[in-house]
């Protein structure tokens, strides 16, 4: 059965960015993807990700769901049919939803983990904190609102910021299989991003020194998105390749 394309709205996405070496972030990707080098780095992450009105794309929006969702990210690129083409590779989702839980990885491309989610926002601040229940993943996110793009490395300013992230827009997720990624590729014609600052951050990921040796994993930036309208694409499975590097999220998660 062909996944179904879907809407939603983008209630609050806050991208949380690490700036990266490209040989701490290499092996923890299949071998069919590499990573994207950004002015010497590679570009790595947490997605915090609000949905609501979640519904297939022929659905009217009062019929759709609201979750609490996260998704750990690098930015890769690989070899199409047509010349490299740019994407996230993601090790990791989690959701609060038991319906996103069922039916990812089985009517919609990505496999999620189950996570307990604590918010608090208001329009100039953010917290999102969340802990996955096999006890693998914990963050902790609190930013502010600014006006604009300051520290960051990766980025000159919020408009290359921006490009960025919106040219990034195919996701390929790992599956417990660890022989092929599940795709999906977000599109919306309202594209809007705000800068902001972070205040705290904690992630058991791109902590842990095993992973990350210390210095090879350093906070750059975070951008916040708000009441964003967008479709849900599903693409056809890609191939791991050698490696299968993502037979490791299947271990972390048989818990």
């Amino acid at each position: 059965m062909r996944p179904p394309r879907l809407a939603s709205v983008i209630e609050r996405r806050l991208l949380v960015n690490y700036r990266v070496a490209p040989e701490a972030v290499a092996p923890l990707l299949p071998s069919s993807l590499r990573p994207q080098i950004v002015r010497g780095y590679a570009a790595a992450g947490i997605c915090l990700l609000r949905l609501g009105s979640v519904r297939p794309a022929w659905a009217p929006a009062g019929v759709g769901l609201r979750s609490e969702n996260a998704a750990h990210r690098i930015a890769v690129e690989w070899d199409g049919p047509d010349g490299v083409e740019t994407g996230v590779y993601i090790p990791r989702r989690d959701t609060g939803s038991l319906v996103n839980r069922w039916a990812g990885g089985r009517v919609f491309p990505g496999e999620h983990g189950h996570a307990d989610f604590e918010v608090r926002e208001t329009p100039e601040t953010l917290r999102v904190a969340y802990a996955t229940r096999d006890g693998s993943t914990q963050v902790d996110v609190t930013a502010e609102v600014t006006e604009h793009l300051e520290g960051s490395e990766l980025f000159a300013d919020l408009a290359e910021a921006s490009a960025f992230f919106r040219t990034g827009s195919k996701g390929w997720s790992a599956t417990r299989s660890g022989c092929s990624m599940d795709g999906m590729q977000l599109e919306t014609d309202a594209w809007r991003i705000q800068p902001g600052r972070i205040t705290a951050v904690r992630s058991s990921y791109f902590d842990d020194p095993d992973r990350f040796p210390p210095g090879s994993a350093q906070l750059d930036s975070v951008l916040v998105m708000r009441d964003v309208p967008v479709r849900w694409r599903p693409l056809p499975a890609m191939a791991t390749g050698a490696k299968a590097r993502a037979a490791a999220w299947a271990r972390e998660s048989e818990t």
